[in-house]
């Protein structure tokens, strides 16, 4: 999902001079897209915890829950593969797709917790999220060599955590939610400049699309740093 470097988009366009309002709007409408997939992802959570037919069923059938996760990584990898051949209004729609999908997977994992916990761990985690986003826009640093070395550490936590699937060691768990916390916090800020740098080059009729998998990065962003800092605040029902 995440590139070791800010590579620019197939729809890349050289002649293009940047302006700092042509980008500041695309970056509106990256954040816009990403608010209302947030919105869609928690009334679905919502709608699945106080439903009782559907927690029931959603718990209670692991095959489902599953397939549900494998479904939203095929999302994710179509929005991202074939993102250069579909229509925007398409990359959209999948992407919403993808973010009620994993409004129903969250809802089992924000069960277990109280809600006043969730609602204070999401208020923590918009704060951490938006400082670290504006730094991302604003800094004159360039943060790709931070980048690549978050990419490598983020396959290091996906491995780590499958591997701790098998050893149920509570203590790694705690090393990798820490982990996931410093990983989450620099990619934030890392995806936000390539974000920006790629609509520096884009042309306009693709700032649709870029919106699209903009939005979506920030996203994943966001809803991994919230799951690994709720393993810090939350508070178990």
């Amino acid at each position: 999902m995440y590139n070791s470097q800010p590579t620019p988009p197939p729809f890349y366009s050289a002649e293009r001079v940047a302006d700092a309002s042509y980008v500041s709007r695309i970056m509106k409408r990256v954040y816009l897209k990403m608010f209302l997939a947030m919105i869609v992802t928690a009334v679905t959570s919502f709608v699945c915890m106080n439903v009782p037919a559907v927690f029931v069923t959603l718990m209670s059938n692991s095959g489902l829950y599953f397939g549900l996760l494998i479904a939203e990584v095929v999302l994710v990898f179509v929005l991202a593969g074939a993102l250069n051949k579909l229509s925007s209004p398409v990359a959209s729609l999948i992407f919403y797709v993808y973010s009620i999908l994993n409004g129903v997977v969250l809802s089992a994992i924000l069960a277990a917790y109280t809600a006043s916990s969730v609602f204070s761990t999401f208020v923590i985690t918009a704060a951490v999220f938006g400082t670290m986003t504006v730094y991302g826009y604003v800094t004159k640093s360039d943060l790709s060599r931070v980048g690549t070395f978050l990419f490598m550490a983020l396959i290091g936590l996906i491995i780590c955590t499958i591997v701790n699937i098998f050893m149920k060691s509570s203590t790694m768990e705690w090393i990798i939610s820490f982990a996931g916390v410093v990983i989450f916090i620099g990619l934030t800020a890392w995806d936000t400049q390539k974000i920006k740098q790629m609509a520096a080059i884009t042309d306009g009729s693709q700032a649709g699309k870029l919106a699209t998998i903009g939005a979506l990065s920030l996203y994943l962003d966001f809803v991994n740093l919230f799951l690994y800092l709720l393993r810090f605040f939350g508070n178990r029902e």
